[in-house]
């Protein structure tokens, strides 16, 4: 028998919502949420850094946590509401975080920003006025090696201002 044989695949109906929409789909038993966003949806917004769940450029939200997507399997995600750094922005206006990373230079490469971006997405939108150590907590896991985090924070903290005086859309 060769490996196949040994090792069918095995493949599971998913039935999840992603950025709003609904979504259907047979996901091998062995993909993690983070390849079928990338390969299947093509929502590549989504980075894979270490693969390892340590570098945090994988976050999405689900179910209103900041979650690691490579470290999940995609038939975990069945039922479950699913935010990526694409379904942010609303009918092409970013989103008022989206534009304060813009606004405080808080990215260079930008290979974490949209797993930093949704780090803190998660925690505005439990604590709508966070501290600094509030956001420093909240991309903890979140690894930028172009040491852009005095900007990201800076922006974190403009971007909850902003959204507290209603100045963007949440």
């Amino acid at each position: 028998m060769g490996p196949t044989e040994d090792f069918p695949e095995t493949r599971k109906h998913v039935v999840l919502t992603v950025n709003g929409e609904g979504v259907e789909a047979d996901v091998s038993h062995r993909t993690t949420l983070a390849e079928f966003l990338r390969e299947e949806l093509d929502l590549t917004g989504t980075k894979v850094g270490c693969n390892r769940g340590e570098c945090g450029s994988c976050t999405v939200i689900i179910d209103g946590m900041a979650v690691y997507s490579c470290t999940m399997l995609a038939v975990e995600a069945h039922g479950k509401e699913v935010l990526t750094i694409e379904g942010l922005a609303d009918q092409g206006k970013l989103h008022p975080l989206q534009e304060a990373f813009v606004e405080h230079d808080a990215l260079q490469c930008g290979y974490c920003t949209p797993g930093m971006i949704l780090s803190v997405k998660a925690l505005l939108d439990k604590n709508p006025h966070p501290t600094e150590l509030d956001v420093r907590t909240a991309i903890d896991g979140n690894l930028c090696r172009c040491g852009s985090i005095p900007n990201i924070i800076e922006a974190a903290l403009d971007a909850s201002r902003k959204m507290a005086q209603g100045k963007g859309a949440e």
